[in-house]
């Protein structure tokens, strides 16, 4: 009999997945998005093992120059290959991106975790330092504390993913309240489950669904954060390359008027992978919630 039992659950739990991946390939946008994101991916990781690509060094007869067939994006204001640093940008971008959005989960899903499942005085610690949190403007916070610690890429990295943090508790709370009245939690603590059982096996895979749903578009929100960093001149520093510091030269009116070809890639690439994450976040939200099935 438990064995039987075991052989319908798994087979439950195969059947939602295979019911969620086919709902993922019905959403036209999400998929694109994805196509999009691994061909990125695919470039920003891999170009550089198969072509000689220096981000760095400068060609002193060419400084500001147009596309050409030796520098297919052409070349920055102290003569660096534009197309080498485009890729080698995307790659800190993504790092960026997806270091801090581990951080936030890290940090952000056992306070909101144990908050919601333990209650009382614990519950109004944490949700109080997240208001705290909240109530500072994210920008303007991560500005002065990058400031403060000196910009890079690990200052920007940690900054932005420690005060990621509050949307992932606030959002796994809220499902630990709902998850823990349920019959089968009800269940564990009849028979004398532990805490940390409870927590690991029952209530936190139910939770996951919001949760991989918020990483998307919290992953595509710290890009755009460290690109505005690096853009205003407070993120990654050069020679380091990354899509904000690569649009910062567009401050220039000579360079925003007369050479596209210095800050439209980056923008454009920019673009690109935000939407792109969005709207596999925007698939998976629809893929994952029962209320879009049929």
């Amino acid at each position: 009999m438990p064995r039987s039992a075991s052989l319908k659950k798994t087979k439950a739990k195969s059947s939602y997945f295979a019911d969620a991946r086919e709902k993922f390939k019905e959403h036209r946008l999400a998929v694109f998005g994805l196509a999009v994101l691994i061909a990125l991916v695919v470039i920003v990781v891999f170009a550089p093992m198969l072509f000689p690509l220096d981000p760095y060094t400068s060609d002193y007869f060419e400084f500001g120059m147009a596309p050409s067939a030796k520098h297919p994006l052409g070349t920055d204001a102290v003569g660096r290959d534009l197309l080498a640093r485009l890729i080698y940008g995307g790659r800190t971008s993504l790092f960026v991106g997806l270091a801090s959005t581990l951080i936030s989960l890290l940090i952000g899903v056992p306070l909101g975790l144990t908050a919601g499942y333990y209650r009382g005085w614990w519950e109004a610690l944490v949700m109080r330092i997240a208001d705290i949190f909240m109530s500072f403007p994210a920008m303007v916070l991560i500005l002065v504390l990058v400031a403060v610690v000196g910009p890079s890429i690990w200052s920007v990295t940690v900054v932005i993913g420690v005060l990621g943090w509050t949307q992932f508790a606030r959002l796994v709370f809220a499902n630990v309240l709902s998850v823990r009245e349920k019959e089968y939690v009800e269940s564990a603590y009849a028979i004398g489950t532990k805490d940390f059982v409870v927590l690991t096996k029952y209530i936190l895979p139910n939770s996951i669904a919001p949760i991989l749903i918020s990483m998307t578009f919290r992953t595509a929100q710290a890009i755009l954060m460290e690109s505005s960093l690096s853009f205003l001149g407070m993120g990654v520093q050069p020679p380091m390359a990354s899509w904000g510091n690569l649009m910062n030269e567009a401050l220039s009116i000579t360079v925003l008027s007369q050479k596209p070809w210095i800050w439209a890639p980056p923008g454009i690439a920019l673009v690109l992978i935000v939407l792109s994450i969005n709207f596999v976040g925007d698939g998976i939200r629809d893929a994952l919630d029962p209320k879009m099935r049929i």
